[in-house]
């Protein structure tokens, strides 16, 4: 709990991360979306007594909760970072947390493993107040940085043409009603603006009706709006090509994603390095969650972990 909110994001697959990164001791990790550290704090149990960990959120209060949830390892050397993963080089930099060479300068001896976890943390649903969920009122922010100065999910909304919508809804979301939604939301706005998660899910439940089984009706345009809002998929392909950098020959990068698009970049851009021979292919088909695990929590339903080896430095 941070600030009287529940903070700590669920680690998805955590045995099968544990198992493919196999952490050893003193070894060093990058987590890009430490999150609640719920997998950082199992890579530390592993590496100690000298392990390190850097861990990169774009979410203060997610850094909070990792802070508070990595005290018993505060005698290691745990670095929390404030970021956009995208920018991990620039982060490795200044905390001089990356592989001794030219390109990035002394530091520790070797980055082993680097962790991309793409879910939304259960704070960001369920406490944050920006929005993200279509099951309770809030304003339209969507932001993953609140403090940042991209534009909200309800200014996308009230100023975009309806062709620039109907593009994000279908490219970012595979609304298969993305014209219909678009032309709805440009229909209702001229009487009044888009301001909190009720004024689209009405616009949506206008146009698709709600099933009494199967997804709801407004979860493919609010992932594309979160899409839009945070330049995720862009940030994704930045945040692998820097990933890849920063680690060491022999180590290894995981990343879960949770829907089609993330996964499409994933195995893309691994089989476009594993071409050129950089990145050995541990998983050949994605790893999903156990049933048991589906169970306990329905959010890992869609994860699918990745995992690959890098082979020769890349420059």
């Amino acid at each position: 709990m941070v600030n009287g909110k529940k903070t700590e994001h669920v680690p998805v697959m955590r045995d099968e991360v544990i198992d493919y990164l196999a952490p050893k001791k003193n070894e060093n990790f990058i987590d890009c979306t430490v999150g609640g550290a719920g997998h950082a704090k199992e890579i530390l149990k592993r590496t100690a007594p000298k392990g390190r960990l850097l861990g990169i959120d774009l979410s203060l209060e997610a850094l909070e909760a990792a802070k508070k949830n990595l005290k018993k390892f505060e005698g290691r050397v745990i670095f929390l970072a404030q970021g956009n993963f995208a920018d991990l080089d620039k982060i490795v930099k200044k905390f001089n947390f990356c592989p001794n060479t030219k390109d990035f300068g002394a530091g520790v001896d070797k980055v082993t493993g680097v962790l991309f976890d793409l879910g939304l943390s259960d704070y960001l649903l369920e406490e944050s107040g920006r929005g993200f969920s279509f099951r309770k009122e809030e304003p339209l922010d969507m932001r993953f940085d609140s403090g940042s100065r991209k534009k909200t999910a309800a200014e996308l909304l009230n100023t975009l043409s309806e062709k620039e919508l109907q593009r994000i809804f279908w490219e970012f979301g595979e609304e298969r009603f993305a014209r219909q939604v678009a032309r709805e939301i440009v229909r209702r706005r001229r009487n009044k603006k888009f301001e909190t998660t009720t004024d689209l899910v009405n616009a949506i439940l206008k146009v698709k009706c709600r099933k009494r089984k199967g997804e709801h009706p407004a979860r493919r345009v609010f992932q594309a709006l979160r899409i839009a809002v945070n330049n995720e998929l862009e940030a994704l392909k930045k945040g692998l090509e820097a990933a890849l950098k920063v680690l060491a020959p022999g180590g290894r990068l995981a990343v879960i994603s949770f829907h089609s698009l993330e996964d499409r970049i994933v195995k893309n851009f691994f089989k476009d390095y594993h071409k050129q021979g950089a990145l050995k292919i541990i998983t050949k088909k994605p790893l999903t969650p156990r049933e048991e695990e589906i169970r306990e929590n329905p959010k890992s339903r869609s994860a699918k972990l990745r995992v690959a080896e890098k082979i020769y430095p890349v420059k």
